[in-house]
């Protein structure tokens, strides 16, 4: 009774609850978000270090043959996957007993760190670095944990969140995970990639790549595995400081063990009595690795076919993420309308013709009708994906992407109305508020530019200080006007169910006999919160305009 006079029953952080496994949890919403910022600390591994970058370096550069390097590096990951998935129920055993999971994510997370700035050693041709079996050893090891940590981690959801927050925070960690593989992307491509290739000469990007490094010892490649290690470092922190682990059972580890053990036979020797969930589980096996597969070797049999580079790379990648959004909240609405197991055979069979229309697409075809490009020539003047059989390909991931993505969200996952809402508008207004910055971007001078250059400012310097400034001054009224039309655009989420204040106003007297014969007064009612809104919109550019001397100066 004293404690509980102590503090107030409102308090978030001290408020006792039950977790989704039925033990008593606090629910502490910082160890949560730091749960999910595990998710956000990984991700580089994943789009840099497993996907996009370092496998083709691995294949094209390191072994000097794309399909030997293809071959080797498969081999690779199917043995560590066969033993992480032997080795998984009894380590999820063995945690289960001995109760603290945090201790083997300390242990895994800090392999991972070790091996991803180990990759740096694999040298172009493994001339004077680690030799190929080493890099294969580490990049084994790496997935090896990085599967590993899923399960401990994944496992400690429940007893640390409530019920009615598990789809909030494993949401939370989908969302965070995208991020960072977006933001990892983005940076070596805008600070790493496009500096060191001298293909484009774009004010607001750097001379040369970040930290020096040198383009002909392949380290804009050789970075990718430092920086996945760095990143995982740095954001792992909060997670070990303040996610809550569950208390120590007390068991030693050969008692845990053997218990485990013991556990895990049990549960095999009762599946007979859970058939349906055997089956589930194989089935989930089979199309769970041939989808991670599909995604793993997108990009090495993409570099090894197109001859793609680190920039076509980045840029694949980039391009990837705005669909696999656009296919989780397909799925969530397909989940919703047709139900769960209807949507999985659709998404399933759709993969399929996507994976068979990526390998109909090569140099010399596209879907399999022969294709010269000699004699085509570029599609156009873009530096890269100039090919048809490229851009095939591109397109044909890019479906594959929208349609593979749900495989991957927990069944029942459906996204809010105000998700789908927020994210069709803002992909509709980004289009339109790029093409007024561009604009903004192209009337600046070019002897602005040069002037800049001449007092040794380089490139992200002359974008911020010198044309940034002067492109949005020129695009002041093109851009408030493209925010008073979004305003105006709320009312277009009525599309998806929802209400803004017009749908407001409309069903006040549509649901209410006592507003018949108001509809004037509504309406206009609308109309004015509708005009002050965009006339204070107006009246402020107007008054920013002024005191820019927007038109004078």
């Amino acid at each position: 009774m004293q404690n509980q006079s102590q503090h107030s029953p409102r308090d978030p952080e001290l408020k006792v609850v039950l977790s989704s496994t039925g033990e008593v949890a606090t629910n502490r919403r910082r160890g949560q978000v730091s749960w999910a910022l595990v998710e956000f600390a990984r991700s580089p591994y994943l789009s840099l270090v497993f996907i996009f970058v370092f496998p083709p370096y691995f294949a094209n550069i390191v072994v000097g043959d794309p399909v030997r390097g293809q071959e080797m590096w498969g081999l690779s990951n199917t043995i560590v996957s066969m033993l992480v998935g032997a080795l998984a129920p009894f380590l999820g055993a063995m945690a289960d007993q001995q109760g603290r999971r945090k201790t083997w994510l300390k242990g895994v997370f800090a392999i991972m760190v070790v091996c991803c700035f180990s990759l740096w050693y694999a040298m172009p041709g493994a001339q004077g670095g680690l030799p190929v079996g080493a890099i294969l050893v580490l990049a084994a090891t790496l997935l090896g944990c990085f599967l590993v940590s899923e399960v401990f981690h994944n496992s400690m959801l429940p007893s640390i969140t409530p019920t009615d927050r598990i789809g909030f925070v494993s949401g939370l960690g989908l969302s965070l995970n995208n991020t960072g593989s977006l933001l990892a992307l983005v940076s070596m491509l805008l600070f790493i990639a496009l500096p060191a290739s001298e293909l484009v000469d774009w004010a607001f990007l750097p001379d040369e790549p970040v930290f020096g490094l040198n383009p002909e010892q392949q380290e804009h490649n050789r970075i990718a595995g430092p920086i996945a290690g760095a990143w995982l470092l740095v954001f792992v922190l909060p997670f070990m400081f303040w996610t809550p682990d569950l208390p120590s059972t007390g068991i030693s580890v050969k008692q845990a063990v053997r218990k485990g053990i013991s556990q895990l036979w049990f549960t095999v020797c009762q599946a007979r009595r859970f058939s349906n969930v055997g089956i589930y589980l194989l089935a989930r096996m089979f199309y769970n690795d041939g989808k991670v597969a599909v995604i793993a070797y997108s990009g090495i049999y993409a570099a090894g076919t197109f001859k793609w580079e680190l920039i076509e790379m980045l840029v694949f990648a980039i391009l990837l993420t705005p669909f696999s959004i656009l296919g989780g909240a397909l799925g969530g609405w397909l989940d919703t309308r047709l139900g769960s197991k209807t949507a999985i055979q659709i998404f399933i069979g759709c993969t399929s013709l996507a994976t068979l229309g990526a390998v109909s697409c090569a140099p010399d075809r596209v879907y399999f009708v022969p294709y010269d490009a000699v004699t085509a020539g570029a599609v156009w003047r873009f530096h890269y994906f100039q090919t048809l059989p490229e851009l095939g390909y591109l397109v044909t991931l890019l479906f594959m992407t929208v349609v593979i993505v749900p495989l991957f969200l927990p069944q029942g996952t459906s996204f809010d109305l105000v998700l789908r809402a927020v994210f069709a508008i803002t992909l509709f207004s980004s289009a339109y508020m790029a093409e007024n910055v561009r604009g903004g971007l192209a009337a600046v001078p070019l002897g602005q530019i040069e002037g800049a250059k001449a007092l040794g400012l380089g490139g992200l310097q002359t974008m911020l200080f010198v044309v940034l400034p002067q492109a949005l001054r020129a695009v002041i009224p093109a851009i408030v006007g493209q925010f008073i039309s979004l305003y105006k655009d709320t009312s277009l989420v009525v599309i998806v169910g929802l209400l803004d204040i017009l749908g407001i106003g409309k069903s006040l007297f549509l649901g209410n006999v006592r507003w018949f014969g108001a509809q004037a007064e509504v309406y206009l009612f609308v109309a004015a919160v509708f005009w002050v809104f965009t006339f204070s919109m107006a009246y402020a550019s107007r008054k920013v305009e002024e005191s820019l001397g927007v038109g004078s100066r």
